[in-house]
């Protein structure tokens, strides 16, 4: 795998459950889809259920935001790519984005901070040397990547100026 881009370590199809009334996929399994993907990731990084059970470490999500782009429909194939935005000793900053997997289009991204935690105590905890070689080569690899220009966004209302046009950043005019 080719650390130098964003990872792609999940693909998912969109389940029939996972419709709501409007008819396309309802803004929980979103999450849920990307929640998948980060169980990839923390799996990819040595986070894995043996890790858990056997160091007795996991992690705790700090903070999370979705940006909805464009809506997916049942049976549609998605592809998530992952981009290790920055680290420290006890903590990760990623970001998901969501593709139509045929369609190529950006359905959707996600930025999360978590943490890493003693699960005995219940405290934050250094990530162990072995982990943290590798948030360390993955975020020494994705460094020169363009951060992405939904990363960091504050959310609130943008107003349209008198006489001009909105800028919606990305985000339907609504």
């Amino acid at each position: 795998m080719d650390i130098n881009q964003p990872l792609e370590l999940h693909r998912e199809v969109v389940r029939p459950e996972y419709i709501d009334w409007n008819g396309h996929m309802n803004v929980a399994y979103y999450v849920l889809v990307f929640d998948h993907a980060t169980d990839e990731l923390f799996d990819h990084v040595g986070l894995d259920e043996a890790y858990r059970k056997g160091r007795g470490y996991t992690t705790f999500t700090l903070e999370a935001q979705v940006t909805y782009q464009r809506e997916v429909l049942e049976g549609d194939p998605l592809r998530i790519t992952t981009q290790l935005l920055d680290h420290d000793h006890k903590r990760a900053h990623y970001f998901h984005r969501m593709y139509h997997a045929e369609e190529g289009y950006l359905a959707a991204t996600n930025e999360l901070l978590s943490l890493h935690i003693d699960a005995g105590k219940r405290r934050s905890a250094p990530f162990p040397d072995d982990i943290l070689a590798r948030w360390e080569e993955i975020h020494a690899a994705h460094a020169v990547l363009a951060r992405p220009p939904e990363a960091g966004r504050a959310m609130g209302i943008r107003r349209r100026p008198p006489g001009g046009p909105v800028d919606s950043g990305g985000s339907p005019d609504v």
